[in-house]
């Protein structure tokens, strides 16, 4: 009993150990730019949680100023043609965007994968069905399409927004991992489960998904990335609510406040500047991701040197001729 009686918190406190060295582990393999892209697209979440509460001034107020002032040591970014400060607009605009961005990226991601896996494992009629079903949706144009949609809903929440995005952002992911679901569905442990009697939604949760964890987190980043800019353009067109500000509402005012007539690069160029990092970091994080994934794409820096070559993981083994040895009588 005594043994026993130690073992069982030492088997609980190992647990959090063991996740915490599996996290330090990933972290040391990812590539340099997707740990930049992280550690970017971690700013912009602790902004997007803190923003509204950092931010100087109130977002809303209104002056009896008529045109926009540079920026100064009282408003580092400037302030819009009525008083507003732009950096406060910015903090309280970002939490929107990314709100979008990651709602966004979770709804398209889940119906990827679901209708993905499930038409590349099922077969039959069931993957032509929605397979044609994907190819439908992935043929509209989705800028159009979303531009019609919201125009239904005059000044839409950011909730409608989501919905609209996910509804036209998921076929891609899906026909990706329905392809690798199609690869993977005759593999050794996918018939081994088929033949001990294992239902196909528990083959598709426990032995399809998580072989295809790396692409699926491919599929989300680039999501994600999709939703950000498209909404942010979808704000530029006034198409949204323009009473919350966002990333894109800041730009839409500037466009309606005529900043590059007046010269008011600030009023433009700093939330532009903050939409372009954003995206850039998503960019370097799938960037690092396919290097992760596909040895081919690796860095130099992983190349082994033999002799007067380097050698890629991918590459043949290298045969090196001892030629000390072979010249010896």
């Amino acid at each position: 009993m005594g043994p026993t009686r130690f073992t069982a918190p030492a088997r609980l406190a190992a647990k959090p150990a063991a996740v915490l060295g599996s996290v330090a582990s990933t972290w040391r393999r990812l590539p340099l730019k997707a740990k930049v892209g992280v550690v970017i697209l971690a700013v912009f979440i602790v902004l997007a949680i803190f923003g509204p509460a950092l931010a100087p001034y109130n977002a809303s107020a209104i002056t009896s100023q008529a045109t926009p002032t540079p920026p100064t040591i009282h408003h580092l970014f400037g302030t819009d043609n009525s008083g507003g400060d732009v950096l406060s607009e910015m903090l309280v605009g970002i939490r929107s965007t990314v709100e979008v961005g990651l709602f966004t990226g979770v709804i398209a991601t889940f119906l990827s994968v679901l209708i993905g896996t499930a038409a590349g494992y099922l077969g039959g009629y069931a993957d032509e069905g929605l397979s044609l079903f994907s190819n439908v949706v992935l043929v509209l144009p989705a800028l159009p399409l979303l531009i019609v949609i919201l125009a239904y809903e005059p000044h839409a929440s950011t909730f409608a927004t989501i919905l609209a995005l996910s509804a036209v952002g998921w076929p891609w992911g899906a026909r990706v991992i329905r392809a690798q679901t199609l690869s993977l569905r005759n593999r050794d442990f996918v018939l081994a489960a088929r033949e001990v009697g294992e239902p196909a939604w528990r083959i598709i949760v426990f032995e399809l998904i998580p072989n295809q964890i790396g692409l699926i987190a491919a599929s989300f980043v680039g999501t994600v990335l999709y939703a950000i800019l498209t909404s942010v353009a979808l704000a530029f067109l006034g198409l949204t609510n323009l009473s919350d500000w966002s990333l894109g509402v800041v730009l839409y005012w500037a466009q309606s406040g005529s900043a590059v007539e007046l010269g008011a690069w600030w009023w433009y160029v700093f939330p532009g500047m903050a939409v372009a990092i954003l995206g850039m970091s998503l960019v370097l994080i799938n960037f690092g991701l396919d290097e992760l994934s596909n040895p081919r794409l690796r860095s130099s820096a992983t190349l082994l040197r033999v002799g007067r070559r380097s050698w890629r993981p991918t590459d043949p083994t290298p045969v090196v001729r001892d030629y000390a040895s072979a010249v010896k009588p």
